[in-house]
């Protein structure tokens, strides 16, 4: 083996060098509001139904009320009336 390779590398400072580059800073983002959830006025008030709120993307958002921590359910405004019109037993308007 030949020396130059069993020493350790040498750190240099070397002036010529341009200073490496300042990384972009991210720009201050607005919280996301918390979407305004409503419940059936069907509802007994014994957390036994679902709680739907509109969401930033002109989309449903619907979740169960017994635990609201659990993620919800997102539509689309024709999947939500499609799904609407199956429950009465109508056919949805194209």
């Amino acid at each position: 083996m030949s020396a130059c390779l069993a020493q350790p590398p040498v750190q240099t400072s070397d002036s010529t060098l341009p200073p490496s580059p300042t990384p972009p800073t991210s720009l201050p983002t607005a919280p996301v509001p918390a979407p305004a959830w409503r419940r059936s006025s069907y509802s007994t008030g014994a957390n036994n139904c679902v709680e739907s709120a509109r969401t930033r993307a002109d989309g449903l958002a619907v979740r169960d009320s017994k635990d609201v921590n659990l993620p919800h359910l997102s539509f689309t405004p024709g999947a939500w009336t499609a799904f609407v019109h199956a429950l009465c037993g109508e056919a949805a308007a194209s």
